[in-house]
């Protein structure tokens, strides 16, 4: 549509200010999708509508749309998909040149407040500057593209059009522990576990990171993305479960150590360890289990052994709040998804208005999911205004 006049609403300073700083800076901006069974998997809330919408527009196709664009782009061992230069500035400044290039029109620090419906047709938008003034302006077709709300009045703007809104909660977190000793081992990695919620069917898998404030990377941050309502009831507070073994249960566990003390019979406990654990996380598994380190591998008879297969599969942690993820963050909840035509994202009540994004009642996992949504939801959007 080269004859359109499209202007972009920026709230903030800078535009596309979050894309600046998801994965660490470097722009995760979506994933190859190996080793996800489903798309519920990747997209807990959302699924059946992404996906329907990713045959329009796959993860494929934003692969070849930054490539065609001049980003190139790598996948890593673990399928998250990066600009090979690990800067997001680059995703930033190609799209803000190619707005640039087609005449796309960006006002930042401009708060919109109200979308109406116009006296004869289409919408009002009505904004605030950062001095305070108002305005307003007519568009025929308003998409809306605002990212998720931690709070429900980050959706004031459309409440007097009368939507469905499903009650935003975050999503994507890490987790605090109170005075637990293991945060004492900060920055350390046990390549894959998976945490559970107890008393829940609700269950991750991936990389843990241990921190100053408790637990996060890859398994914590899916399982708070799975568990965000139940969590946001509880207050944050709750017990999780962690399975050092991953998928391995006590039976193969307890196999895995008594092949290990058969082989190291006359070393100490706290010399001779899986693979999978530093020095310093060992001990303190040991420490859990009420097993001396020096103990040698002979002595530590079936009782020994049972407390640390117990503590190795089963581990408990009471959860005492959460921490966002560095300066990122995802919301579940938003616009519900009966208010638009899943084909095209349109309202089904006021002909011309759109959404995209987060701004739905649609998230993801960590890796990449919820900026491949995005890319996504904007192509067909773009696609049912050109029709």
């Amino acid at each position: 549509m080269p004859h359109s006049r499209v202007t972009v609403y920026e709230r903030g300073k800078r535009p596309l200010a979050k894309v600046a700083i998801t994965g660490g800076g470097r722009c995760n901006l979506t994933n190859s999708f190996e080793g996800i069974p489903s798309v519920e998997t990747a997209y807990p809330r959302g699924a059946r509508l992404m996906k329907r919408l990713l045959k329009e527009f796959s993860h494929k196709d934003a692969f070849e749309w930054f490539e065609n664009a001049g980003v190139k782009l790598t996948i890593q061992e673990d399928n998250c998909v990066f600009p090979v230069s690990q800067d997001a500035m680059e995703i930033v400044n190609t799209l803000l040149s190619l707005m640039h290039k087609h005449g796309v029109v960006i006002r930042t620090q401009q708060k919109v407040t109200k979308i109406a419906t116009g006296r004869n047709e289409g919408y009002d938008v009505f904004t605030i500057d950062k001095e305070g003034k108002t305005n307003t302006e007519s568009y025929n077709v308003v998409v809306v593209t605002t990212g998720g709300s931690p709070k429900i009045s980050g959706l004031d703007m459309i409440q007097d059009l009368g939507f469905d809104i499903v009650t935003p909660v975050p999503s994507l977190f890490s987790l605090c522990l109170k005075n637990n000793p293991i945060t004492e081992l900060t920055g350390t990695v046990v390549e894959n576990v998976t945490s559970s919620i107890v008393g829940t069917k609700i269950k991750a898998e991936g990389p843990l990171l241990i921190t100053h404030w408790g637990l996060s990377g890859p398994s914590i941050l899916k399982l708070s993305s799975y568990g965000a309502r139940y969590l946001q009831e509880c207050d944050y507070k709750t017990n999780i479960a962690i399975n050092w073994f991953h998928k391995d249960n006590e039976a193969s566990v307890c196999e895995q150590l008594t092949s290990l003390a058969l082989n190291n019979q006359h070393k100490q406990l706290q010399n001779v360890y899986p693979q999978r654990f530093n020095s310093r996380l060992w001990s303190y598994l040991l420490h859990c289990s009420g097993l001396n380190p020096m103990l040698r591998w002979a002595e530590l008879g079936r009782k020994g052994q049972n407390k640390l297969v117990a503590t190795l599969t089963n581990q408990q942690f009471v959860i005492d709040g959460k921490n966002r993820f560095k300066e990122e963050f995802v919301t579940c909840g938003g616009v519900a998804l009966g208010n638009i035509n899943p084909s095209t994202l349109e309202s089904k009540k006021y002909p011309g208005l759109y959404f995209a994004g987060e701004v739905l009642d649609v998230d993801a996992i960590t890796g990449g999911f919820n900026l491949q949504a995005a890319w996504t939801m904007a192509f067909v959007v773009a696609k049912s205004c050109i029709k």
